[in-house]
C-alpha cells in the first residue's frame, strides 16, 4: 500500500471514527505502529487531523475530506454513476457541474464518450461538442485542453478542500448564463430537508446552478441518502433526476419517488 493510499485510508477511518488509536490504526492498514505514527505526524503538519497522545482527532464536529483524499472511496459505484449520467447529457448541451469526486468523475466520463466515438450526433458542430459550465478548477483544468468542450470557469475565491471557486464573483458569472442541465455533487439528501452540502458558500453556489438550469441532476452515491449536512441547497422538487448506485435502500428510493424525482440505480 502506498503512502498516499495509506493516508486515504487513515482519513477516512477518522471520517467515520473521528478518532484514530495507533494500534488500531495500523493493524487496520496492515502496517507497522511505527509508520502509522509517522503518518499521523504528517498529516498533522498539514492541519488534517489533530495529534494526540495515542493517535489522533478530527478537527471541529464537521470533518470533512480534502478531494484528493476522497477520490479514492467507492470509487467503482462513482464511475458507473458517472457513465450513467454522462449518457444523459446530449450533444450540445450546456452542462453545468458543481465541484466534487462524483462530477470529476462525471467529467472523465464526458471525455471517454468523445474518445470512444459515440458521439457521431455531434459531427455536424461546427465547434465544441459539449460547453460545461464549471465552478471548480480541477474539472476546468482537466477539459480546458480538449478541443471539444467550451469550458467555462467562473470566478471566486477557491476552496483549497474542493478546488471549487465561490462567493460573489462565482454568483456573478453563474446569474448571466443559462443551463440545459445542471449535475450536482451533493453531501446529504434528506427527504423533508432537501438536499445539502457541508459550507454555506458552496450551498449557495450549487441553488444556483441549479436555478439557471432546466433539468437538474444529482450524481451522488447511496452513503449520502438519509444523511444531513450543514447548509442546504435546495428542496427535492428542484431535483428532476437522481443516479446513484444500488446500495440506495428501497424505502429511500420509494420516498424520492413519491416527491417526483426519477431514481436511477446502477
Amino acid at each position: 500500500m502506498s503512502k498516499q493510499e495509506r493516508w486515504s485510508k487513515l482519513l477516512e477511518l477518522l471520517a467515520v471514527e473521528g478518532k484514530l488509536d495507533v494500534e488500531v490504526a495500523a493493524a487496520s492498514v496492515e502496517v507497522s505502529a511505527a509508520t502509522i505514527r509517522r503518518d499521523l505526524d504528517e498529516l498533522a503538519e498539514q492541519r488534517l487531523l489533530v495529534r494526540t497522545r495515542g493517535g489522533a482527532i478530527a478537527h471541529g464536529v464537521s470533518y470533512e475530506l480534502p478531494l484528493r483524499y476522497k477520490s479514492s472511496r467507492r470509487a467503482s459505484e462513482k464511475q458507473r454513476i458517472a457513465g450513467a449520467v454522462a449518457d444523459m447529457l446530449g450533444v450540445g448541451e450546456v452542462i453545468g457541474l458543481n465541484g466534487g469526486t462524483t462530477t470529476t468523475e462525471v467529467a472523465r466520463a464526458l471525455v471517454l464518450r468523445v474518445g470512444a466515438g459515440q458521439t457521431e450526433a455531434g459531427d455536424g458542430l461546427s465547434g465544441p461538442l459539449y460547453t460545461v459550465v464549471t465552478n471548480a478548477l480541477n474539472i476546468a483544468g482537466e477539459l480546458a485542453v480538449r478541443p471539444q468542450f467550451k469550458i467555462v470557469v467562473t470566478g471566486g475565491v477557491a476552496r483549497p478542500q474542493t478546488y471549487e471557486l465561490v462567493g460573489p464573483l462565482t454568483a456573478g458569472v453563474l446569474n448571466e448564463v443559462v443551463l440545459d442541465v445542471a449535475v450536482l455533487g451533493v453531501d446529504g439528501i434528506d427527504p423533508q430537508l432537501g438536499v445539502m452540502t457541508h459550507h454555506e458558500d458552496e450551498a449557495g453556489i450549487s441553488r444556483l446552478f441549479a436555478e439557471r438550469a432546466r433539468k437538474v441532476i444529482l450524481a451522488t452515491d447511496s452513503s449520502k441518502m438519509g444523511k444531513r449536512a450543514f447548509a442546504r441547497i435546495c428542496s427535492l422538487d428542484r431535483i428532476d433526476v437522481l443516479v446513484t448506485d444500488s446500495g440506495i435502500a428501497p424505502d429511500m428510493a420509494a420516498r424520492l419517488s413519491e416527491a417526483g424525482i426519477e431514481v436511477v440505480a446502477v
